[in-house]
């Protein structure tokens, strides 16, 4: 009786979850974004919001609560109710990078969430000042090996920092660590001379390489990349194998009904299948990506693998 009972309340639970997915959403659903308005997670975030807003037939609300590297928004998102409602624009930063920078966080990042939808992808890329005496990254690598430690490079947010303990740790080239708050002003620094350097992500970088204020002399994927036509990657020019991927993820609160977050994800799918929607968000600085919630799930379990025993080998820290 115990068994048929059992059955009989998960049948129930199932028959609820399928009309709870078939009639929502019946209001407005809010996204979180754990950074500023403007940067690159905030313009990608909006461009989705807008369509699939549409496609829902209600309107998505973006909310931008920035701070602590992205966890104060995380955290917000982590304790909403799972109901769909509230879903949170993750990246590689909250869900890969922070729980192993943070002395303590404010959410578990595997246990808290329910992965939806891998959005986009971008490399880093690794830029001079154009009157820098560099035309590759291997010329780079050349002379800070031969001056340790006398080449300044601005690094405007923490996969900035992992780029380059990965550069040291691989090619031996030391080089000082500047850090800044943002890319805006390390941009205006890189230009005005004060940093020769700057690793940053490809969207904040294309508008001022494409005008020949900054010269990009690598990027860190493992092929050459749309956002940066013409750029060599690193693995090309002395640094065999290196890869840095910056991402974009939906998550729903753990709990979220599966219906729910399948439901999501058909629609990102269709809209990150549109042709004029993936020349739009590779405007905007993003590789469209897509896929299966399972499928984010390992991307970022591998992620995860492969930068916590980087960043506990570097001793890096942040409070």
């Amino acid at each position: 009786m115990k068994r048929i009972t059992g059955i009989l309340l998960a049948l129930l639970a199932f028959s609820s979850h399928s009309a709870l997915a078939q009639t929502y959403p019946t209001k407005p659903i809010r996204i979180v974004v754990p950074y500023q308005a403007g940067q690159g997670t905030d313009v990608a975030t909006r461009y989705l919001a807008e369509h699939l807003g549409r496609a829902l037939g209600q309107p998505l609300v973006v909310e931008n609560r920035a701070g602590a590297g992205g966890n104060i928004g995380a955290a917000e998102a982590a304790r909403a109710a799972p109901d769909g409602y509230t879903l949170l624009m993750g990246t590689n930063g909250t869900h890969v990078l922070n729980q192993f920078l943070y002395p303590s966080m404010p959410f578990d990042p595997v246990k808290d969430f329910e992965p939806v939808a891998l959005i986009s992808t971008f490399p880093m890329v690794i830029l001079a000042n154009p009157n820098a005496p560099y035309k590759t990254m291997a010329d780079l690598l050349a002379d800070a090996k031969a001056r340790p430690d006398a080449i300044n490079v601005g690094l405007p947010s923490t996969t900035s920092r992992l780029v380059q303990e990965l550069i040291q740790k691989q090619s031996g080239a030391l080089m000082r660590a500047v850090p800044y708050k943002g890319s805006g002003t390390s941009m205006t620094d890189l230009m005005g001379g004060q940093v020769l350097v700057a690793i940053d992500t490809a969207s904040a970088a294309r508008p001022f390489v494409a005008t020949g204020k900054l010269k990009a002399l690598a990027v860190t994927s493992l092929k050459e990349s749309a956002l940066l036509p013409g750029i060599q990657p690193a693995t090309a020019q002395g640094l065999e194998g290196f890869q840095v991927v910056a991402w974009n993820g939906l998550y729903a609160p753990r709990g979220t009904p599966a219906a729910i977050v399948q439901k999501l994800n058909a629609e990102i799918a269709k809209i990150l299948a549109l042709p004029e929607a993936r020349q739009r968000l590779l405007e905007l600085g993003h590789e469209a990506a897509g896929g299966a919630p399972d499928s984010l799930d390992r991307f970022a379990r591998s992620e995860r693998d492969k930068w916590g025993p980087l960043i506990k080998s570097a001793g890096m820290k942040l409070e």
